[in-house]
């Protein structure tokens, strides 16, 4: 008999500069979610996340 595998995010806390607020902001983010920080920008992925219900803040 298997045991039922689950899966984990790969999560890491990562400091981030927000240039707009002129402060530094510290995200509970995936691997994924760090690759489009470096794509779009942070502010982009927020606004995008908070679009989808992903960001509370």
């Amino acid at each position: 008999m298997k045991t039922k595998r689950t899966f984990a995010p790969n999560l890491q806390d990562r400091r981030y500069f927000l240039p707009e607020e002129n402060k530094w902001v510290t995200l509970r983010v995936s691997a994924a979610g760090m690759r489009t920080i470096d794509k779009i920008g942070l502010s982009e992925a927020i606004k995008r996340a908070k679009a989808n219900g992903w960001f509370k803040g």
